[in-house]
């Protein structure tokens, strides 16, 4: 776009061809002159080193799943690049040094089929998990293949279910029968690559013949129509059909002998969960359940609410909701899970974690319990047993090594199992909780990493980051790759939680909707003056990084306000917002971005586009911009166009793009630590040296 707004031609759409013989030789020649500069760092090495040694730790937190009676970890280390699936008991995990037993070899089964697989998961069929569909992408794509698996005898099953590649899902409604969203063949797919078409699959029939129980639209957005089954330990099952009609609204009906039939909820919720009977769901939007006069009975945004399956069944539209939980001005819903006979809720208050036990009586319906955990630590639920009350939850904090607690819902019982040691000298470090004034007056609350003994006169490395979009809470986690590359080496890292999160609930994120998305780029700016006005950094030695929806973040902050950062991170971005609508999944965000087709939203878009607003007369900083060409979700056509843009204008830039990893930093251990070692040495160089 010109000095006077007239959009310019797009030269470069020729990279769209992602895997093109002309694209890939540029991809080529960008990855070989950049990686001549920071490789050739003779700290480069060193980076990786550490890197690696933190990602390969024998002494990480094996992670635990409950399936069947046991506790099943997925593991990748040096002897094992794409990962295993290991299993062992309860007691056995508890003690210091667990027993494993491998089940799945994903390094194996790569070799043996000559695939590159990168694991994606188990979906295993309730309620003893014996047979599981597990994923199996090339690459690190979203698509993936589906294959049967006999997780108690540990093998593929022999004439078993298998889906070959695509995007896809499946759900067990018994051994013998699955229902399937997938690519059906032509004309089955949305605009935005994903399924439309949900069919029920016998075991021992061919896929061809499998019969059609709901069909959606090629108009749908989101990320497709899914087939969602959920039971519960009393007995009860659910079968729903998940059809997004945009990014955030949704169409739930629910599947009954007498056919699918659409429920009377509100088109921004979620199912959450199967308990005693009772359905789950999480409200995005005010609702007023149909039947009620308008404005009564009125049901908040953000609020969590249970509805009786049996009556559900019986008359999908009236339904009488009971409010399970309530946001309060400074307390909202994260996550939600199901024990045998409880509820497990995650709060965020002031972006501080809380967790609740719920009980459910048909008398005096929901009771709830806090449960005792510690301050100033993110909270997330890591599994629960349906077999039992057994829990675990996870807790980590910038500085607090992470950590395991297993608790008993029958019981209260919690306590911490298992604790990482320290990856990283956090000794000299502190963590506070600040706030910054955005452009409308509204406050936006970071957190800030430094040491202790921190000069405040401006010369500190500061690294900021943020996502702001989609609803997703950024919160404080452990990282031994930050740490050790970054902290421990005396950098300030930054953590702002910005509009379009899900920090303070739904309004926060719908604050910064399409045309009003302004509002979270000035929330990050704000930020950023904030350290600066504090004199905690200065531009000269301010940083952003930012991924996917926050690589698009990161492009915009390098165009509004250049002179405010000295390095720029932009990981697997969106950059090209004019033409996002045609590039990989880009048709299924537009509830997030707006549409082209919309003048108003074309019009802010055409004002924020990235790629479309470089201005070659501009004093930009020199960013690092990665991708994999593997990603099919964002894709690395908007980084591939927005780099050869900067090109055009002779403008500095490190490029990156590796293959595999989808939409992340590698698709193994090594390949993301060659990833994190490059980002810290970049960061290094501009912000330190």
């Amino acid at each position: 776009m010109d000095k006077a707004g007239t959009e310019l031609p797009d030269n470069y759409a020729w990279l769209e061809d992602v895997n093109g013989t002309r694209s890939m030789e540029w991809v080529k020649g960008e990855n070989e002159r950049s990686a001549k500069v920071l490789e050739a760092d003779p700290r480069f090495g060193e980076f990786r080193e550490q890197a690696l040694k933190v990602l390969e730790s024998p002494t990480r937190l094996q992670t635990p799943v409950f399936r069947n009676g046991a506790v099943y970890n997925t593991w990748q280390d040096a002897d094992h690049i794409r990962g295993i699936v290991r299993r062992t008991t309860l007691a056995d995990y508890l003690t210091p040094q667990p027993h494993w037993q491998t089940i799945l070899d994903y390094d194996a089964l790569a070799k043996a089929d000559n695939e590159k697989w990168v694991q994606k998961g188990l979906n295993c069929l309730y309620p003893d998990d014996g047979l599981c569909m597990v994923a199996l992408s090339a690459g690190g794509e979203d698509a993936d293949t589906l294959r049967e698996f006999d997780l108690k005898a540990g093998k593929f099953t022999d004439g078993g279910f298998v889906l070959s590649k695509s995007k896809q899902r499946a759900a067990w409604m018994d051994k013998d029968t699955l229902l399937v969203s997938r690519d059906w063949g032509k004309g089955t797919m949305t605009a935005s690559g994903y399924p439309f078409i949900v069919k029920r699959w016998k075991r021992g029939q061919p896929l061809d013949q499998a019969e059609e129980i709901f069909r959606g639209s090629e108009a749908d957005g989101g990320y497709g129509v899914s087939p969602i089954v959920i039971n519960d330990a009393q007995g009860h099952r659910v079968v729903l059909i998940y059809r997004p009609r945009s990014t955030f609204e949704i169409e739930l009906s629910v599947v009954t002998a007498n056919g699918v039939k659409l429920l009377g909820l509100p088109k921004k919720m979620s199912p959450a969960g199967l308990l005693n009977g009772q359905l789950i769901v999480e409200l995005n939007e005010d609702w007023t359940p149909e039947g009620q006069p308008k404005g009564s009975h009125s049901v908040g945004q953000g609020s969590l609410v249970s509805l009786d399956l049996a009556a559900l069944e019986k008359d999908p539209v009236h339904l009488k909701p009971t409010i399970v939980f309530a946001p309060t001005g400074k307390e909202f819903e994260q996550e939600v899970s199901t024990t045998r006979n409880h509820l497990l809720v995650t709060t965020l208050e002031h972006v501080q974690g809380r967790v609740y036990e719920y009980t459910w009586d048909g008398h005096r319906g929901w009771s709830r319990k806090k449960l005792d955990v510690p301050d100033n630590q993110t909270v997330g639920i890591v599994t629960t047993n349906t077999s039992d009350d057994k829990f675990f939850l996870g807790l980590t904090g910038f500085l607090t090594p992470s950590s395991l607690m297993l608790g008993d819902a029958a019981t209260g019982e919690l306590k911490t199992v298992k604790t990482l040691p320290a990856q990283f000298d956090a000794s000299k470090s502190v963590v506070e909780q600040l706030e910054a004034t955005s452009k409308d007056g509204t406050k936006v609350p970071y957190f800030v990493v430094h040491p202790k003994d921190m000069k405040y006169d401006g010369s500190n490395p500061t690294l900021l980051t943020a996502y702001g979009g989609f609803q997703v809470s950024e919160t404080p986690r452990y990282s031994g790759v930050v740490g050790k590359l970054w902290l421990e080496k005396g950098g300030v890292y930054v953590l702002a939680n910005i509009r379009g999160g899900g920090e303070f609930g739904p309004a926060w994120h719908e604050a910064g909707l399409k045309t009003h998305r302004q509002r979270i780029y000035d929330d990050f700016a704000a930020v950023g003056q904030d350290l600066v006005t504090r004199k905690i950094t200065s531009p000269r030695r301010l940083g952003i990084t930012g991924g996917s929806n926050g690589g698009l973040l990161m492009g915009v902050e390098f165009e509004q306000h250049p002179e405010m950062w000295n390095a720029v991170v932009i990981q697997v971005p969106l950059l090209d917002m004019l033409g996002f609508e045609h590039i990989a999944a880009g048709a299924s965000w537009v509830g997030e971005y707006g549409s082209t087709s919309v003048p108003a939203e074309r019009q802010f878009l055409a004002s924020i586009s990235p790629y479309n607003n470089l201005d070659p007369k501009a004093n930009y900083p020199e960013p690092l911009i990665f991708t994999t060409t593997k990603d099919d979700r964002v894709g690395p056509v908007h980084a591939r166009k927005f780099a050869a843009r900067m090109e055009e204008y002779k403008k500095p830039f490190f490029y990156d793009e590796i293959v595999e990893g989808g939409h992340a930093a590698g698709a193994d251990l090594k390949e993301q630590s060659r990833t994190w070692a490059e980002y810290y040495l970049y960061l290094t160089r501009k912000l330190v040296d």
